[in-house]
């Protein structure tokens, strides 16, 4: 069936239940950035396989909103689907919402499957229509017309030792309770694949990239239920987490338990990670607390444990990426390199470490006009050969039984014009004062943001993206709450939090740089102004210093380049042959 066919077949759908408009994100009953098969409804639709955007349907159109890092990916993608790129002006934002709003007639009906909507999407779609008292109502119109759709993954999972992880399970049980004894509530809803995976210190392989497994937590005051697919733990694995007072049930009884929950108790929810469909479901005696999940801050607060682990894992990383650079130059222009076959190789150097689980996102190699696309994905029909001369931008991170790692390396590869040194220069500026910064505790992330954006807005140059995220523990790559973005996110940086900073220059049509590394929130210095924070950088990997403009560089950047090259020689040395031993010193040569 082709996507116009799937197109026509939705159309008549909703003509027969007499829908104006049907909507389909890209979601799952999680609130997933990161789905299973089952749930990749947008590609199924349309042939877009970004990760973020809706897809909105109406009898005479069809659009797909999503941002800037997918415009040219989205074109591309979407042609003869039947469905039109839709610009977002603002990342994330529900801009469909308001072009329902002006398309659609008064009284009119709008349907989505709101197992897909976050209970946040859910609210804001009805209170957005009520003023011209538009009808939003549930319906999965994708099954009846989805042959052979994947069947929801049954691997089996794994517990992770308490000595790994650093915590036991009662013991982040005890501290979600906590929260919710201040809060006032008997239960907690938990949805979100990365959240019950720290919870409950279990892993799987249910999603590609984040070692999580699908599954749903309710937590009371003396008692907590996990329901999974039953064959995924051990009868074994199942009386461990008993012992730390978890009853396991099936995945599907989550909707049972919901709807009997006893009349007038109270329960917190994430609106952000919870689906629509499952609040629906709650008894209407019983009061809904709406806040983010206790889970999300605590997991996102890093143990000594993982802290000693992610930094064996840096180590792991950083051999894998120099020999990968290594092999790059020796290679380039004697055999054939794809941004394809690149990746391969990196991947190779990766699972060569002990530990290597897999990648940790789909890895972003990128040459010349490529790199140009933030999320580029390469396939074979648009990949690149990489050759002697431009820029390649790698960002690529790894999955390991002790950590995740998440880089960005842009490799200059020989005649490179004075606007790429400019370029990479700038970039390189900013991300270095963004690993430098000296803050105050209470700090957000629009600050530091702000901070690294500087040395570009200083020359009139903005990026699209985020300058960061959070970073998980063998868990998922992107990991809230805290953010390193425009938008004002009421989240501080907090002591113990693993955050990338990854500033970018993109000219389209020509070249696109980043340069990425993660940092780890420290103490600095106590003032009689406050507690100052500061960044430990994580990540260890050479910094390609061959297009530097020094010039446009102060003497205290110079400074932090060429003590975290140092840095990373003196680091990874041990660990190479003396071949990579002596190119690794050749790499991280002072300027």
């Amino acid at each position: 069936m082709t996507y116009q066919e799937k197109l026509s077949e939705i159309r008549k759908q909703m003509s027969n239940d007499k829908v104006d408009a049907y909507i389909i994100p890209s979601a799952d009953p999680h609130i997933s950035e990161y789905m299973p098969k089952h749930y990749k409804c947008i590609p199924f639709v349309s042939g877009f396989r970004g990760s973020a955007g809706t897809l909105v349907i109406t009898q005479d159109a069809a659009g797909l909103w999503t941002d800037s890092r997918y415009f040219e990916q989205a074109e591309a993608q979407l042609k003869d689907s039947g469905f039109e790129l839709m610009k977002l002006k603002v990342q994330q934002a529900p801009e469909y919402i308001q072009w329902l709003n002006e398309k659609l007639d008064k009284n009119a009906v709008v349907a989505a499957d709101e197992k897909l909507l976050s209970i946040l999407s859910g609210e804001l779609i009805k209170q957005q229509f009520s003023a011209r008292d538009i009808q939003l109502v549930s319906k999965d119109y994708l099954s009846p017309i989805w042959e052979n759709r994947p069947e929801l993954p049954v691997e089996s999972a794994f517990l992770v030792a308490e000595e790994h992880i650093g915590q036991s399970v009662s013991s982040k049980l005890a501290a979600v309770r906590a929260e919710l004894k201040k809060q006032g509530a008997a239960y907690h809803l938990i949805s979100s694949l990365d959240d019950i995976a720290w919870l409950f210190n279990i892993r799987g392989k249910d999603v590609n990239f984040n070692p999580v497994v699908l599954g749903f937590a309710l937590i009371s005051h003396d008692h907590a239920t996990l329901f999974i697919h039953p064959g995924k733990l051990t009868e074994e694995e199942k009386v461990t987490l008993l012992k730390s007072g978890t009853e396991v049930l099936a995945y599907e009884e989550i909707e049972r338990i919901l709807s009997h929950l006893p009349e007038n108790n109270s329960i917190f929810i994430d609106p952000k990670r919870n689906c629509y469909a499952y609040a629906k479901l709650i008894p209407a005696s019983v009061n809904i607390i709406a806040g983010t999940n206790p889970s999300t801050l605590l997991k996102a607060v890093k143990n000594d444990t993982e802290l000693k682990n992610t930094r064996e894992a840096m180590l792991k990383d950083g051999v894998a990426i120099t020999r990968f650079l290594k092999w790059l130059e020796e290679n380039i222009g004697k055999i054939k390199i794809t941004e394809l076959s690149a990746a391969a190789q990196l991947r190779k150097y990766r699972a060569e470490q002990e530990g290597f689980i897999g990648d940790s996102f789909n890895t972003i190699s990128a040459y010349r006009a490529n790199g140009a696309l933030p999320h580029y994905a390469a396939a074979p029909e648009t990949e690149l050969e990489v050759k002697a001369e431009s820029l390649f931008l790698v960002d690529s991170g790894g999955q390991y039984f002790y950590g995740t790692t998440d880089i960005t390396r842009t490799i200059p590869m020989g005649n490179n014009t004075e606007q790429e040194a400019a370029d990479y220069t700038l970039v390189l500026k900013g991300m270095i004062d963004g690993c430098k910064a000296k803050f105050p505790k209470g700090t957000c992330g629009y600050q530091i943001d702000a901070i690294t954006r500087k040395p570009l807005w200083d020359h009139a140059i903005n990026y699209g993206h985020g300058t960061g995220h959070g970073v998980g523990y063998f868990l998922n790559v992107h990991e809230g709450p805290q953010v390193f973005n425009p938008t004002n996110t009421p989240v501080a940086v907090e002591l113990g939090m693993i955050t990338s900073v990854e500033p970018g220059v993109y000219r389209p049509g020509r070249h696109g740089i980043r340069i990425e590394n993660l940092v780890h929130t420290i103490a600095a210095e106590v003032s009689e102004f406050n507690d100052f924070y500061a960044f430990e950088t994580l990540t260890i990997a050479p910094i390609s210093t061959t297009i530097v403009k020094k010039e446009l560089l102060e003497s205290s950047q110079i400074a932090w380049l060429n003590a975290y090259n140092r840095s990373v020689f003196e680091k990874l040395s041990p660990r190479l042959n003396a071949e990579e031993t002596a190119w690794l010193a050749a790499a991280t040569k002072a300027i």
